[in-house]
């Protein structure tokens, strides 16, 4: 299966936002499906469980599919997927999570949490992403501690094996920090930076790194 892994150093770093401008810009080339496999802290309407994320990746791609499809499991607890389905009693394994990824078309997945972070019974996101052996953006905010969270998570890739395509500096606030300059004197992963003011020179910079994925 063909496709592209979204993480991150954490929760709200922008992933799910950085993950829609990359579908969009593979969706100009290919048909593109998407699968948050798994959510926590999703909205309750009426007793039906509403996966944020999910709905605005699944809106991003070309490809309609039942939301259900998208995100096979939906949690409200606002807690880490595993917490989150072990108190419900849900036995939630990285099997089942492997299967929730499958698509036919190319797809874009995204990750809950950091790469770290607990998503099944024992298993964490850097497991999911072994077994479907995914190409990943690893996505870290841009702001004071993101190179030490960057070299990090760029250490915890390496001693997983995984294969980390692109690194993108969600730029949420201006700043002058110059955090892609000190982070590539460690690494030689491509790194882009996302500023909502410049959103051409990060798309060329990305296109460019997608075509060969």
């Amino acid at each position: 299966m063909k496709g592209l892994f979204i993480s991150g150093s954490g929760t709200n770093v922008g992933k799910t936002f950085i993950a829609q401008h990359l579908i969009r810009l593979l969706a100009s080339t290919r048909k593109v499906s998407v699968r948050k496999p798994v959510e926590s802290d999703c909205e309750n309407q009426n007793g039906r469980l509403i996966p944020k994320d999910a709905l605005l990746l699944s809106k991003a791609c070309n490809i309609n599919e039942p939301i259900n499809k998208v995100c096979r499991y939906k949690f409200e607890a606002c807690s880490s997927a595993q917490m989150a389905s072990q108190a419900l009693g849900l036995k939630l394994t990285l099997d089942d999570l492997v299967d929730a990824c499958m698509a036919d078309e190319f797809v874009v997945v995204e990750g809950a949490g950091g790469l770290l972070s607990p998503i099944a019974i024992q298993a964490l996101n850097s497991d999911l992403i072994q077994v479907l052996d995914m190409p990943v953006v690893l996505v870290i905010k841009d702001v004071l501690g993101a190179v030490n969270q960057a070299l990090l998570s760029i250490n915890a890739a390496q001693r997983y094996g995984l294969n980390i395509s692109m690194l993108v500096l969600n730029q949420i606030q201006p700043n002058l920090l110059k955090n892609a300059q000190e982070i590539a004197q460690y690494t030689d992963i491509d790194i882009s930076v996302f500023n909502q003011d410049d959103l051409a020179a990060f798309e060329s910079q990305v296109e460019k790194i997608l075509l060969v994925i």
